[in-house]
């Protein structure tokens, strides 16, 4: 624990939730302020408070897999930077650096108070393409790093207080749709400005020692929690694995093999015998694992606690060189943000359920669906990229049935309305419902997943799906059965339906639609006679 000097416990609660609600203040920001429809519409975007070493210390109930993967993103940035000066911005996406795949775009301000830097405020967005091999920049089947967009190392795009107009220029160069990609950055930097503002205000209201103060405060009193939760789990050594159902390069299962080891210090996650680093695109950097960890912590310990770097300080993770749990430059990594991170999270919470087994709920659908389709809009001639993960069932709670149609686990982004996607694109979504039979049967059943067609109107486009849980159902828990498996085809103009995999990129002419149908969520408990 830090050596922050004792704080009154009704400030330091002021303190927290002004914190937090300075976070969800940013998010609201940017998310009215975006172009897209993949950050207005979804909110596939967070944002997030550090101190001034980069330890997080405040967040919006935005995307776990953001937030958890900033928790160790913001600090080697930093530390591959000289000191950011009040007014720069930094900005990165590499996932070797920043920990998440290409097309989150992370963004980092200093808040600087009477001369010294006293904090951060970070955003990270997901853009609907930052070039690559594939529109949209998710493709199914990549191998390497450099088809899946350019890579921007961390860069000052402001430089105190002044854009960089080449380096904006050189980003906006490779993407497919530049006015859009314009438009998200300033409404990331338009998030920024009132993230540092509220802070300034917090600096004003309180002193800026008293808040600098605050949140090593606010990391200590988490750790505390922490701790006071770990000591009443059970000690001992739990172990389980699933896997995923391939890596897109070929049809071998990628396994996740997890031992859990508690005693009241400490609590260790050992990730020995998981698999090798793959060709496909399901390797997964680091902070990407450490993203699922820290979420499934929180639903074992309390879920009221503050999400911040103290919830990790009595957190091990090992990771084996060489495991597609740790990918190392040029991996292919865009699905590892995607499905990766929800399998560590099902493998966690697997671990789990035999340490708490009447605190954790069932597998839910285990994947984010990914879907992108781009070309040319026959309507302006110019490129369009669509980009959404499509939600599914829930599993089954101990307390009660999973949820339906939602976005479970590492992803909590809205849908794409249906009249916003085609406004906006020149696609026509012919189905959007449950897919009826698709839960897991239980005491507690899990949710129904979707069903979500979209067809091509007036051109030719690229379409790209990331999925899983195709081959391996989403289990069920303490007698609950499996939900049902997900499924990809299409149908071309004759109307001749075609089974598509769960990874991989095609083209669809004018008229033909696809379909995803989602997971549901696994059961909880026997169902009853």
């Amino acid at each position: 624990m830090s050596a922050a000097r004792n704080f009154d416990p009704i400030r330091l609660e002021v303190l927290r939730n002004a914190l937090e609600a300075t976070a969800q203040e940013m998010g609201v920001v940017l998310q009215f302020t975006s172009f897209s429809p993949n950050i207005k519409e979804r909110m596939d975007a967070s944002c997030a408070i550090f101190d001034a070493q980069g330890q997080l210390v405040a967040q919006a109930e935005h995307v776990p897999v953001h937030l958890g993967s900033m928790l160790r993103a913001v600090r080697p940035v930093l530390d591959r930077m000289t000191q950011l000066e009040e007014g720069d911005v930094a900005i990165v996406n590499d996932p070797f650096v920043a920990g998440a795949h290409l097309p989150d775009i992370l963004l980092i301000a200093p808040v600087y108070i009477g001369g010294r830097c006293i904090a951060y405020v970070a955003n990270r967005a997901h853009h609907s393409d930052v070039g690559g091999m594939e529109p949209g920049s998710m493709p199914g089947r990549s191998t390497e790093i450099f088809q899946e967009g350019i890579i921007i190392p961390p860069l000052r795009l402001y430089r105190q207080g002044v854009e960089q107009e080449d380096i904006l220029a050189l980003i906006l160069a490779n993407v497919r749709t530049p006015d859009e990609r314009r438009g998200d950055i300033n409404a990331q930097l338009a998030s920024l400005r009132i993230g540092i503002r509220r802070l300034e205000e917090l600096a004003e209201r309180f002193g800026a020692e008293v808040l600098e103060d605050g949140l090593a405060e606010v990391l200590d009193y988490t750790e505390r929690r922490m701790r006071k939760r770990l000591a009443e789990l059970p000690v001992g050594s739990w172990t389980t694995e699933d896997c995923l159902d391939d890596d897109g390069s070929s049809e071998e299962p990628v396994v996740i093999k997890l031992r859990v080891d508690v005693s009241p210090e400490e609590l260790v996650f050992d990730f020995e015998g998981s698999s090798p680093q793959r060709k496909g695109n399901v390797n997964a950097v680091a902070p990407m694992t450490y993203s699922s960890i820290f979420y499934a912590i929180k639903i074992l310990t309390d879920a009221t606690m503050p999400p911040n770097a103290g919830v990790l300080r009595p957190v091990r993770v090992k990771i084996p060189k060489g495991s597609f749990l740790d990918a190392q430059h040029p991996a292919a990594v865009c699905s590892g943000n995607t499905e990766t991170t929800q399998r560590v999270a099902d493998t966690v919470l697997r671990a789990f359920a035999q340490i708490a087994p009447h605190r954790i709920a069932a597998a839910s659908q285990g994947t984010m669906n990914l879907i992108g389709v781009g070309g040319r809009d026959p309507r302006s001639g110019k490129p369009y990229t669509y980009i959404e993960t499509i939600g599914g069932g829930q599993g089954g709670r101990p307390y009660g049935p999973g949820m339906s149609a939602v976005h479970a686990n590492m992803s909590n982004t809205l849908n794409t309305p249906i009249e916003a996607l085609e406004i906006t694109y020149p696609l026509r979504v012919e189905r959007y419902e449950l897919r009826d039979g698709s839960s897991g049967a239980g005491k507690n059943p899990g949710g129904e997943g979707v069903v979500r067609a979209i067809r091509v109107v007036g051109h030719d486009a690229r379409v790209s799906l990331q999925s899983d849980r195709r081959r391996f159902a989403p289990y069920g828990l303490h007698g609950g059965e499996s939900g049902a498996k997900g499924l990809n085809w299409m149908l071309d103009a004759e109307g001749t339906r075609r089974e598509l995999p769960s990874k991989g990129s095609i083209t669809l002419k004018h008229d033909e639609v696809v379909v995803v149908e989602t997971p549901g969520g696994g059961g909880w408990g026997k169902a009853q006679a």
